[in-house]
């Protein structure tokens, strides 16, 4: 890398820096407000609490490189425009390729880094942090609200990785929960087993709901087939999750956790059966577009700040916020007309960039007219 690129590299790193810490820390404020708040308020183990709030960097830092590059670009190129030091070397014969060149490179080194994160270390913090949430739960259930009523007179409901509803009654002191009602969750079908118990307890640091004075009933085409009663039983549970009876799950929140081995046996199993799937399908094919999102908007960036340049069009801070957000705005609006199947799932992931790109195209063009 000969001198004048290394000079662009090096102004623009330190803003990339400062971009991902500061999208980081908002992260880290909004969850404090949202959720680490709340938990600790109702005695959650601090401690606990802290490694939930580290298991969830690696999923800001995935989302925030692409957005914190477009924005270093502009901000690192607008610095040097606004010395003139652009215009000279555009006028001293320095090709735009070379402006191009070093921050490509670096969008290259942003999009492995991504995908890096994204399908390493994103899926293994997201199953940490599920294993996290449940000893949250079995350290002190009523820190989600166990036994308590939810808005509307609705009651709080655990769910785990089996698909399986479990719901309490109350909660009494030492963690005994009273009136339990397990029901394995079928999609699109009536329950499969619905087991109640009178009490149960929760045994801190294993992965077993302990019952006593109950029934367990299994069904068959809606119809019940076997019931037995039991003084005693053992429920093994995996990756115990909350949310309020009548809430629908957000299976894309989960699907983009997801690793891609893991997302490419779902949607094939899904093709094959016709099941419509559009948040996994959308998960599967974001996988890949969101660290290509920096490449596309690295070149947006740089096309940007040579059409500005030709037009004295003054690019600095203000505007590289608002190009962050209207980035932000179409990434989220795409995701959600994709994920209610609005869009096709292709569509809808690689939208953003393929905006990104011709915008830049048509940025060059404009600025080769003058």
């Amino acid at each position: 890398m000969k001198l004048f690129e290394r000079y662009v590299f090096a102004e623009i790193l330190p803003p990339l820096l400062g971009a991902l810490s500061v999208v980081i820390l908002l992260f880290l404020l909004v969850a404090l407000e949202d959720v680490i708040g709340p938990l600790l308020a109702k005695g959650a183990s601090p401690l606990l609490v802290a490694r939930l709030l580290a298991l969830s960097v690696p999923e800001a830092l995935s989302r925030a490189l692409p957005i914190g590059l477009m924005f270093a670009t502009l901000l690192g190129l607008s610095r040097l425009a606004s010395d003139s030091e652009i215009k000279g070397a555009l006028a001293g014969g320095v090709a735009v390729t070379r402006l191009m060149r070093p921050v490509l490179l670096l969008a290259l080194a942003v999009t492995a880094l991504s995908f890096l994160i994204g399908e390493g270390l994103r899926p293994k913090a997201y199953s940490e942090g599920l294993k996290v949430r449940q000893e949250i739960v079995f350290d002190n259930p009523r820190v989600i609200g166990l036994g308590e009523a939810g808005e509307n007179g609705s009651t709080l409901v655990l769910t785990d990785a089996l698909n399986r509803a479990i719901s309490v009654g109350e909660v009494r002191p030492g963690g005994e929960l009273r009136d339990l009602r397990i029901v394995a969750m079928q999609a699109g079908l009536a329950p499969r087993e619905v087991i109640t118990a009178r009490s149960g307890t929760l045994r801190p640091g294993s992965n077993v709901l302990e019952l006593r004075d109950g029934q367990r009933v299994t069904y068959q085409n809606a119809r019940p087939v076997t019931v037995l009663t039991f003084e005693r039983g053992r429920l093994p549970v995996q990756d115990v999750q909350a949310n309020f009876a009548g809430q629908s799950p957000k299976p894309a929140a989960q699907a983009s956790n997801l690793s891609i081995g893991e997302l490419w046996r779902r949607t094939a199993l899904y093709r094959a059966q016709q099941v419509p799937a559009p948040a996994e399908f959308l998960a599967f094919h974001r996988k890949f577009a969101e660290p290509l999102a920096a490449l596309a908007l690295a070149f947006f960036a740089v096309c940007l700040a040579v059409y500005s340049f030709r037009g004295s069009l003054n690019l600095g801070f203000t505007w590289a916020i608002l190009l962050a957000f209207a980035y932000y705005a179409t990434w989220s609006t795409f995701r959600i007309m994709g994920e209610n199947a609005a869009l096709p799932p292709v569509v809808a992931a690689y939208a953003p960039d393929l905006i990104a790109v011709v915008a830049g195209l048509f940025l060059l063009w404009r600025s080769a007219r003058r």
